[in-house]
C-alpha cells in the first residue's frame, strides 16, 4: 500500500510540495518530453484494458463490458492520441498585432494540476484530464472517486507503475481526502461531479485563489420539433438515455414532445427499448445503478411522482420483477408531464428515468428552459433551420448536439464545459491545453524616443490631440 492511500492532509500537502519542487528544478519541458509522458498513459490503457473493464464492472455491480471498453479505454485512448498528434502546434507562440513593436503570447505550464475525477466514468475522466494537463507541461495529482474503489485502486497501481510521484501521482480515500485535496494551493483544479459538491470544491479552492474548471452537469433538455424525423429522434433519445443507465452528466434529462405526439413517443420508446433490451434484469448490456444510495434516490423520485398522480410508464419488455436482484438495476421509466415542484424535475436525474413534457409551440419550450438553471447540454431534433437557429440563439447551455444527443462531448476540437450552475471553464483538445497553461503576454517595443514622460512637450500634445477623434 502506498503512503497516498487514505493519506492525511499533511501527506497530501507534502506530495504537492514534492511535485512543485521537481517542476521548478526541471524547467520547461519540450514537446518530446511531454509526448513521452502521454505515451506512457496510452500504454497503460492498452495494456490494462481487461483489468479496467473488470474493475468498473465490479464497482457498478454490473456494467456492460463492451460499453466500458469503449467509454473507459477507447475514448480516453483517442483523446491521448489526438493530443499527442497536435501538441507541437499548440505549443507554438502566437504572434499578436502591434504597431509599436513585437507582441506575442507564450503558453507556459502552470505547475501542478489537480484532478478530482467522478465515479460514472472513472478512467475516462481521469485520463481525459491527464491528457490536457500533461500536454501543457504540468505535474499532475489525481484523486479518483471513493464510489468506485476497485477502479480507483487500479488507477493508482497503473499510474504508479509508469510515473514517478513527482510526475503524476494518485491519492485515494473518502470524502475527507477529497476535502483536503480541494484545499491544496494547486496551480489549477479540475473537478467533475455534482453541482452540490462543486460548490464545496470551489469554496475550498478559493481559500488559496486556485483557479478551477468545474464540469457539473445539470438537467439537459431535449426538444423534438414537429419538423423532426420522429422515429429517428425517439430512437436516438432512448439510445443516449440508456447509455450507462442514464448515469452520464450529459444524458437527456427530460424531453419536450409536441402535445399531439405524446402517445406516439411512448409507443415508439417502448418499441425501441424492446429492440435493444428484450430483457433487462440479467441482460449483460444493461448497466446497474452505481450503489444503494443512488438506487434509493431514484426509487424515491418514482414514489414521489406516483403519489402525485404522475403517469409512470415502465419500459420493461419482459415484465420482469426487480424486487429480488443481485445488483441495483431499475426498469427504465417514462414520467408523463411531472410537475415542476417534484424532485425528478428539480434534481439531475442521473439514472434511467425520463420525464416527458408535451408542448404547443417552440416559444413555450424556450421560455421554460430559460426559466431554469443553464444546463450542461441541450439537444434539438428537427429540420426547420429557422426554428433551430431560434433555439440556438435564445438558449444558453454548455454545448449542443443537433439531431442527436451527447455526441458533442466526443469532438476533441470543441471546448467541453458548462455555464453557470452546470460549470465553468472548459477543456478537451486545444482548449484543454490552454486551460492548463498560462498565456503569458510578451512585448518588445520598437526602437524610438519615449515621449510618455515629463516634461510633456508640445509634439506629444499634438500627437495625442490628433488621435482623439471619432
Amino acid at each position: 500500500m502506498s503512503a497516498y492511500d487514505n493519506p492525511n492532509s499533511t501527506d497530501i500537502r507534502a506530495l504537492l510540495d514534492h511535485q512543485r519542487r521537481a517542476f521548478l528544478a526541471a524547467g520547461p519541458s519540450s514537446a518530446q518530453q511531454r509526448i513521452e509522458l502521454i505515451d506512457r498513459a496510452i500504454g497503460l490503457l492498452v495494456d490494462h484494458q481487461d483489468e479496467i473493464v473488470e474493475a468498473v464492472a465490479s464497482d457498478f455491480g454490473h456494467r456492460s463490458k463492451e460499453f466500458s471498453r469503449v467509454a473507459e479505454v477507447l475514448s480516453p485512448l483517442m483523446t491521448l492520441k489526438q493530443t499527442k498528434a497536435q501538441l507541437v502546434d499548440w505549443m507554438k507562440t502566437e504572434q499578436r498585432h502591434s504597431e509599436r513593436g513585437e507582441a506575442w503570447v507564450q503558453y507556459q505550464p502552470l505547475g501542478v494540476v489537480g484532478i478530482l475525477s467522478p465515479w460514472n466514468f472513472p478512467v475516462n475522466l481521469a485520463f481525459g484530464g491527464l491528457a490536457g494537463a500533461l500536454a501543457a507541461g504540468n505535474r499532475v495529482m489525481i484523486k479518483p472517486s471513493e464510489f468506485t474503489p476497485q477502479t480507483s485502486a487500479l488507477i493508482a497501481r497503473m499510474i504508479r507503475s509508469v510515473y514517478a510521484e513527482d510526475e503524476v501521482a494518485v491519492v485515494t480515500g473518502g470524502a475527507d481526502v477529497g476535502q483536503a485535496f480541494s484545499s491544496l494551493p494547486l496551480d489549477h483544479l479540475l473537478f467533475t461531479g455534482a453541482t452540490s459538491i462543486g460548490k464545496h470544491v470551489m469554496r475550498a479552492a478559493a481559500e488559496n485563489l486556485v483557479p478551477v474548471t468545474l464540469e457539473l452537469g445539470g438537467k439537459s433538455p431535449t426538444i423534438i420539433s414537429r419538423s423532426a424525423d420522429f422515429k429517428a429522434a425517439v430512437t436516438k433519445v432512448i439510445t443516449g438515455k440508456m447509455h450507462n443507465a442514464g448515469q452520464i452528466c450529459l444524458a437527456p434529462d427530460y424531453v419536450f414532445v409536441p402535445e399531439e405526439s405524446l402517445q406516439d413517443f411512448i409507443a415508439t420508446a417502448k418499441a425501441v427499448l424492446a429492440g435493444y433490451y428484450p430483457t433487462l434484469k440479467d441482460n449483460p448490456d444493461y448497466t446497474s445503478v452505481i450503489n444503494a444510495r443512488h438506487f434509493e434516490r431514484l426509487l424515491g423520485y418514482l414514489r414521489e411522482a406516483g403519489e402525485a398522480g404522475v403517469e409512470l410508464v415502465e419500459l420493461n419488455p419482459a415484465g420482469e420483477d426487480f424486487s429480488e436482484q443481485l445488483h441495483h438495476k431499475i426498469a427504465p421509466t417514462l414520467l408523463v408531464n411531472p410537475a415542476d415542484d417534484l424532485s425528478v424535475m428539480q434534481d439531475e436525474i442521473f439514472g434511467p428515468l425520463l420525464p416527458i413534457k408535451p408542448y404547443k409551440d417552440i416559444a413555450e419550450v424556450v421560455a421554460y428552459i430559460n426559466a431554469h438553471p443553464r444546463p450542461l447540454g441541450l439537444y434539438y431534433f428537427g429540420s426547420d433551420a429557422a426554428e433551430e437557429q431560434y433555439v440556438l440563439d435564445r438558449t444558453t447551455s454548455g454545448g449542443v448536439t443537433l439531431n442527436d444527443v451527447i455526441k458533442h462531448v466526443g469532438v476533441e476540437s470543441l471546448p467541453f464545459g458548462g455555464v453557470g450552475p452546470s460549470g465553468m471553464g472548459s477543456y478537451h483538445g486545444r482548449d484543454g491545453f490552454r486551460t492548463f497553461s498560462h498565456a503569458k503576454a510578451v512585448f518588445r517595443p520598437a526602437e524610438g524616443p519615449d515621449l510618455m514622460r515629463p516634461p510633456y512637450v508640445e509634439p506629444l500634445k499634438q500627437v495625442v490631440a490628433s488621435l482623439i477623434t471619432r
